[in-house]
């Protein structure tokens, strides 16, 4: 009796781990999968953190990123359904044992401001990422050691139909949000946020005091600067950043700020108080910015001129680049220049095109997304275009989770409906 007991008790726990650790492997696979740009600029942190940066190839991290959010979404799958037991628990405890350390690492030594665990959908700090890997290694082991335990859900006949849709939809999941944008947009910058509302601090709150850089060149020679001491259009811009002075109340948004290219000038105001439409052409890295579309874009800057409506490009490269890229692209509108990290977290597509009114996001497009002139026709006010696009993050999820879902549940209704019979049935027959 009480050997019966210590074994339910057993079986209890080892499933109980599974779930846990199942859930959290599916939700930090989803997130990743959905955004698989942001956690390939979350692993280039790590690399130019660790001084590695240079070792890689550009392409590898994209590619790690995408094959780590494939792997954890895989593994949660796996252990829920049961199935790959072998596989799933081996990988489970594989990527706890490395990251459970590494977190420590960040702890302590804070080179990077979160692991990027859950991408941006829930920020942890590095020692909240740490206490969570404490218990998600002990979850790890003990289903490692008792993975016979784990209830089973489908049979081996079917399980190969559960593992092959689970791989096949997390990369088309993440194929379709490189190319176009990701389905759910967890950063500050998302469709119908007010940027101007974004930067208000509350009543009473202390802010923090951030600074914006600039580093230009004149004759060989680097130097850095700020708004106050900006210098004259005899010095080449190189690059911008945005630094932390003093902590204090952080608003959603606190980095927005639009450097016109040449003057020196903050027009961030005056752009974001505009009761008219503005379009913003995003590239945070001008030279590396794909320039298949260009005559489209040039198209969208002739439409705004046209219609009298605002039209900026936003980057953080030098000017030289900017000059090259004139060059190539015969591009006429202006330029201003952001923080990096900013461009990156406005949208995830170099370039991008974000649509706005009022300082209200209404609309953002990828470069494989851009509207084109079967589009406009028109004024953007008697567009469907011009109108704030609707989106909700519940709707999407579920409507994600749905080409998931449906699909798995179809191939549980035929293992319990005919296979499992089938498998009952044959037992009878020979007993």
């Amino acid at each position: 009796m009480e050997t019966e007991r210590k074994h339910i008790i057993k079986l209890v726990w080892v499933n109980a781990c599974r779930f846990l650790l199942a859930a959290l492997f599916i939700f930090s696979g989803f997130v990743k999968a959905v955004d698989p740009l942001g956690s390939f600029y979350k692993i280039q942190d790590y690399l130019t953190a660790f001084g590695m940066i240079s070792w890689f190839p550009s392409y590898l991290p994209l590619f790690f990123a995408v094959i780590l959010s494939a792997a954890e979404f895989c593994v949660g799958v796996f252990l829920f359904f049961g199935v790959r037991r072998k596989i799933a628990t081996t990988l489970a405890l594989l990527l706890m044992a490395v990251m459970t350390p590494l977190t420590l690492y960040l702890a302590l030594a804070n080179p990077v401001s979160d692991c990027g665990c859950f991408g941006d959908a829930w920020v942890l700090t590095n020692w909240q990422t740490f206490g969570k890997n404490i218990v998600l290694l002990v979850a790890a082991i003990t289903v490692f050691k008792d993975r016979k335990l784990i209830i089973r859900f489908i049979t081996l006949k079917m399980e190969w139909m559960v593992s092959l849709y689970t791989i096949l939809f997390v990369f088309a999941l993440s194929v379709y949000c490189l190319e176009y944008l990701p389905v759910l947009d967890f950063r500050p910058y998302k469709i119908g946020v007010n940027i101007k509302k974004g930067m208000e601090m509350p009543e009473g709150a202390k802010p923090s005091v951030f600074e914006s850089r600039f580093v230009l060149e004149k004759d060989g020679k680097l130097q850095e600067f700020t708004l106050d001491n900006y210098p004259d259009s005899t010095w080449t811009f190189v690059e911008a950043r945005t630094v932390l002075k003093e902590k204090g109340y952080e608003p959603p948004i606190h980095d927005f700020s639009m450097i016109s290219v040449g003057t020196g000038e903050d027009i961030t105001d005056s752009v974001l108080t505009s009761k008219g439409y503005t379009f913003l052409l995003v590239a945070h890295r001008i030279e590396e910015a794909d320039d298949s579309n260009i005559d489209l874009i040039n198209e969208i800057y002739d439409y705004s001129v046209e219609h009298g409506y605002g039209f900026y490009a936003l980057t953080s490269s030098p000017d030289k680049e900017i000059e090259a890229w004139r060059e190539i692209t015969g591009a006429e509108y202006p330029f201003c220049q952001m923080d990096d990290i900013t461009l990156k977290t406005i949208i995830r597509s170099n370039p991008g095109l974000l649509l706005i009114k009022d300082g209200t996001i209404l609309n953002k497009w990828s470069d494989n997304q851009l509207p084109d002139e079967y589009v406009l026709t028109d004024s953007l006010d008697k567009l469907e275009l011009g109108q704030q696009k609707q989106e909700n993050n519940l709707h999407t999820i579920g409507y994600v989770l749905l080409w998931f879902i449906v699909p798995l549940t179809l191939v549980l209704g035929i293992d319990i409906l005919v296979v499992k019979r089938r498998e009952r049935k044959s037992r009878l027959s020979n007993p």
